[in-house]
């Protein structure tokens, strides 16, 4: 077997039968690509935005379990639940979240259902936390 320059298979080799390719890439080969990344980085962006989303309702709903969680207190503290239905605006940092409260009658006994709604926006949403708990009609 020759070892010489007729041989060896380069790019800048020019010998008809035996040239091959080796440099560059086929124009099928780039439209594969682009086609894979124009359908890839959609996806991806808008997994990335979803995953934004989901990071700010849990964030910004733990604020509100907490805000509820005060009124609540605050109401059974002071004795004011007993007044019926109330609202608010408690605000956390640049953020607002209005809450209500509603009063309704429990099925046993003589309790009552206390309930705090707490509203907030993320991202244009509305979104929501719901905290009830029973309360003694009877107590002072």
């Amino acid at each position: 077997m020759k070892s010489g320059p007729a041989n060896r298979h380069s790019c800048g080799n020019s010998h008809g039968a035996t040239r091959r390719r080796c440099c560059g890439f086929t124009l099928a080969e780039t439209l594969a690509a682009l086609l894979f990344l124009a359908i890839v980085i959609p996806v991806a962006i808008q997994a990335i935005q979803l995953a934004s989303y989901a990071g700010q309702v849990g964030q910004r709903k733990l604020i509100a379990a907490r805000i509820g969680d005060r009124v609540l207190n605050d109401l059974i503290a002071n004795g004011t639940w007993q007044g019926g239905t109330g609202s608010g605006v408690a605000e956390e940092g640049p953020l607002a979240f209005k809450w209500t409260t509603k009063v309704e009658s429990w099925p046993e006994g003589t309790l009552r259902m206390l309930t705090v709604d707490v509203r907030f926006p993320v991202q244009g949403r509305e979104q929501d936390v719901r905290l009830s708990t029973l309360v003694s009609a009877s107590s002072p």
